[in-house]
């Protein structure tokens, strides 16, 4: 009579689905492959904050060589980057003048250009640059007009 009642159990249906292991070693794949992802963006955002930063101290060139051109010099540093602007009313003062820029950009890190006439690197013209990352000027992470000019 047992081996009857053996044949008449129904059979275990096979499993379907996933184990709590199972899931969560996909979850930890999962999780491991989204943190190697952002770590990779990390450098081409930062990248992309020196890319940008170059691209705005070429375009403060090409800005201040049309102020030299109508001016006859370059702001001082005083009048700063603002004569691009307004018009400097200290000395020395334009003879011909006219806005080129409607605002002024702050670097990728959300701060101000600086700017030096005569400049410690093109002591025959200007300094135009980006503190960079660390924000202290005046460090290995400066980003000017003197580093395409080498």
């Amino acid at each position: 009579m047992n081996a009857v009642l053996e044949l008449k159990r129904p059979a275990r249906a096979s499993r379907s689905g996933f184990t709590l292991l199972e899931i969560m070693l996909v979850v930890m794949i999962i999780a491991m492959l989204a943190g190697i992802a952002i770590i990779n963006m990390g450098g081409a955002l930062n990248d992309a904050g020196e890319s940008t930063a170059k691209a705005q101290v070429q375009s403060f060139d090409v800005a201040l060589l049309s102020y030299r051109a109508k001016a006859g010099f370059y702001p001082s540093t005083e009048q700063g980057l603002r004569a691009l602007m307004e018009r400097p009313s200290t000395e020395p003062a334009p003879r011909s003048w006219s806005s080129l820029l409607k605002t002024l950009p702050k670097d990728p890190w959300g701060h101000d250009y600086h700017y030096e006439s005569p400049g410690k690197h093109n002591t025959d013209s200007y300094d135009i640059y980006s503190a960079g990352k660390d924000k202290l000027p005046g460090t290995a992470d400066d980003i000017g007009n003197w580093d395409e000019k080498k």
